[in-house]
């Protein structure tokens, strides 16, 4: 008897994506504790690293050097990732609140959500300024600002943070050819807390590069263009940008753990002072046992003490480590161009050669996450079946509908199979669903599961629902009912429940968006995730079938194509994540609004596992018709084409390939994801070419990524691609 995997009994959620915690994904990868599900919650993404980003903001660093990307980070640890921000904790039942889904339980918990800049709370800021942390939209909104052609900058706040960014502002929007208009406004004094003669050169350099710097200057309110100081002066400022001091995260105060000045208190485990159940590190945290300033080398450098102790907790174990930060730590301040400047214990230099020396530390740390280790795949054993190398090949298998039997195996298999005549069924084999004429009623029926392509079973679910009612929408009908299948892996009874109540709200969702209900089902314990729905649907008229095409119709397409080549990327972690998260939204997009709008098709189908290529010869073969496709007016998913350049393709694209000797496709990337399994992808529809504005224009006003592709000729059943 094979060996049963290991079942999952405890749940670690780690709340921000910070320095710490990303360093702790990355110890987990190489060593994961068994057992343990891992959830990562963070708005975004990517998460930049505040080391490199005034090199970004000067000019030095494309945003891909200082981004880390947890989406591949996630996949790395066997994670989930769920792109939403955390607004509430419930310590008793140990849950955190993510709005648009269902509570995430948690065993151990923990918070690495850095902090925002002050400014937040002066009139006018939140709506015309922007805080320098979060990184993300800080950065997002000076490149959009430098492309504009610049203007005048007010940075408000003279800490370090503040001075290094006024620097490489000034720096940028002079090597732009802008005039470098950048005003420094600090209420006290600038840079406490460096030595003497750090803060006598960078007043030095402020002023060389024409940096207007303002003490004692209190702001009253900002607006879109204009700063106006509490003496009633103004400044003109076409980018606001606040750097004043820390400030917590607001939904902290509420979660009932005991904070200091709004941080967590955390003792020398790095625990909550209160809820043991709770870690926190970097920004968010206050040591108390050894106060410290904000500053990223103490969430580094936290970060392996915060592994080995959630480790142990998990484990059912007293923690083991404590963190005992240094009194004083190195500080390397960029200044605007390559070079910079070191303060420690009242020692200050600067040069060139200090930037070379800075750009290595940052760049050896970022190739922590741009370079993740291959971890090997277990061994086979010593004595195994011939041919069960070939089996399980070099690359992870696909889930989606990348996992489906190929479609010559299908068609093959299915042709053998008898039929008695005696159900009215009003559709052909290959058709998208069986159409049944009950009385005066006709009733779709389709059933359709997904093997899991992402270690979130919400995500999971919406796409794996909107997948099955494909068919019923591809046909023109009403969905009415759905049976849920469900696979979950083998999890303590606790989990289960859990999972369950998330799967079916995710489910439940969907189909109630969609006006069906879900109306019963079956669960199992299995080796992995697998969610399937069959569905019924309701038709006051003929269905839309393969067969109705007519010569001269117009193609439509209503998503884009290359989420087989996207997710195969993923699993291989050769995909950005912001390429892999617009995907996954694409495919948990429902099309019951786009199904309405082609309600006149001639013909129709979704495009899923035998791509598009696949399907449109299906309709091809059942209308007696050839067509015609404009590769370029495909509509693709972002990051497709490059993984494809790349050779990356699903494990279902050669069996789809077998299709090419009827299709004539210009080959190269573009073309070979014709023959790309989707998930969840698009409707395809032959529609009357006098329609295709008005149609196109609603399915575009409904926000579908709909294009016109090709025509219905006349001829034997082909596709010819130009």
């Amino acid at each position: 008897m094979q060996p049963a995997p290991l079942p999952l009994t405890q749940e670690l959620v780690l709340i921000g994506g910070g320095h710490a915690h990303a360093l702790v994904l990355r110890m987990w990868g190489m060593n994961p504790l068994p057992g343990v599900r891992v959830t990562v919650i963070d708005p975004n993404p990517s998460a930049p690293y505040t080391g490199m980003l005034p090199g970004h903001i000067a000019g030095h660093y494309a945003l891909d050097a200082l981004e880390i990307d947890l989406v591949k980070l996630a996949r790395f640890a066997g994670a989930r990732l769920i792109l939403g921000r955390a607004s509430a904790l419930d310590r008793d039942a140990r849950l955190v609140h993510v709005p648009g889904r269902p509570p995430v339980p948690y065993d151990a918990l923990g918070i690495d959500i850095g902090i925002s800049s002050a400014p937040l709370t002066l009139d006018g800021f939140a709506e015309h300024g922007v805080p320098a942390k979060p990184l993300g939209p800080y950065a997002d909104r000076w490149r959009a600002f430098l492309a504009d052609g610049g203007g005048p900058v007010t940075v408000i706040g003279g800490g370090v943070g503040g001075v290094e960014l006024a620097m490489a502002m000034a720096h940028a929007l002079t090597q732009a050819g802008h005039p470098p208009r950048v005003t420094l406004l600090e209420r006290d004094h600038i840079l406490p807390g460096i030595g003497d003669r750090a803060r006598a050169t960078l007043r030095a350099r402020l002023s060389k590069l024409g940096v207007d710097c303002r003490e004692g200057a209190s702001v009253g309110n900002v607006t879109a263009d204009t700063v106006t100081l509490s003496d009633g002066s103004a400044l003109p400022s076409a980018l606001t940008v606040g750097a004043a001091g820390a400030r917590p995260q607001a939904w902290l105060a509420d979660t009932g753990l005991d904070l200091t000045d709004g941080y967590v208190t955390v003792g020398p485990d790095l625990q909550s002072v209160n809820t043991p159940a709770v870690f926190a590190t970097g920004d968010c945290a206050h040591l108390s046992h050894a106060p410290r300033p904000k500053a990223g080398v103490f969430a580094v450098r936290e970060a392996p003490i915060l592994y080995r102790n959630l480790r142990a907790v998990l484990a059912g174990h007293p923690p083991p480590k404590t963190y005992r930060p240094q009194r004083d730590y190195m500080k390397l301040i960029s200044l605007g161009d390559r070079a910079a400047l070191l303060d420690k214990h009242g020692l200050s230099l600067s040069g060139r050669w200090l930037w070379r020396w800075k750009d290595r530390i940052d760049r050896r740390f970022m190739r922590k996450f741009h370079d993740l280790p291959a971890m090997p795949p277990p061994p086979l054993p010593a004595e195994h079946a011939a041919g069960m190398a070939e089996a399980l090949g070099d690359k992870p298998a696909c889930g989606g509908c990348g996992a489906k039997v190929s479609g010559t195996t299908l068609a093959r298999v299915l042709a053998q199979l008898p039929t008695t005549g005696r159900l009215d069924v009003e559709t052909q084999p290959g058709d998208d669903a069986a159409v049944l004429a009950i009385g005066g009623t006709r009733q779709v029926i389709t059933t359709d599961h997904l093997r899991a392509f992402t270690e979130d079973p919400y995500l999971q679910t919406r796409i794996a629902a909107v997948h099955a009612l494909g068919d019923a929408w591809a046909m023109g009908a009403k969905p009415q009912a759905a049976l849920a299948q469900i696979i979950l892996p083998r999890m303590a009874p606790a989990l289960q429940d859990h999972w369950l109540a998330e799967i079916m709200a995710a489910a439940g969702s969907v189909f109630a968006e969609a006006g069906a209900e879900i109306v019963g089902g079956h669960t199992s314990l299995g080796t992995e995730l697998t969610v399937g729905f069959t569905v019924t649907g309701l038709s006051d008229r003929a269905p839309i079938t393969l067969a109705g095409a007519r010569a001269g119709d117009a193609l439509v397409l209503t998503k884009p194509i290359g989420s087989g080549t996207v997710l195969a990327g993923e699993m291989q972690m050769k995909a950005q994540g912001r390429w892999v998260m617009a995907t996954l939204d694409q495919m948990a997009r429902p099309q019951a609004d786009a199904a309405a709008a082609l309600a006149g098709a001639h013909a129709m189908t979704d495009v899923t596992g035998f791509g598009l290529a696949g399907h449109l010869l299906a309709i091809c073969d059942a209308s007696n018709l050839a067509a015609e496709l404009d590769l370029d007016a495909i509509p693709l998913l972002p990051g497709a084409v490059e993984l494809a350049e790349a050779g990356i393709h699903s494990t279902l694209y050669p069996g789809n390939r077998a299709l090419a000797d009827r299709i004539s496709v210009p080959w190269g990337a573009k073309g070979e994801l014709l023959f790309d399994p989707q998930t969840a992808g698009g409707l395809l529809a032959a529609i009357p070419a006098d329609t295709t504005g008005e149609v196109l224009q609603r399915l575009r006003d409904a926000g579908h990524s709909a294009a016109r592709i090709g025509r219905m000729v006349p001829g034997a059943p082909f596709v010819t691609v130009t």
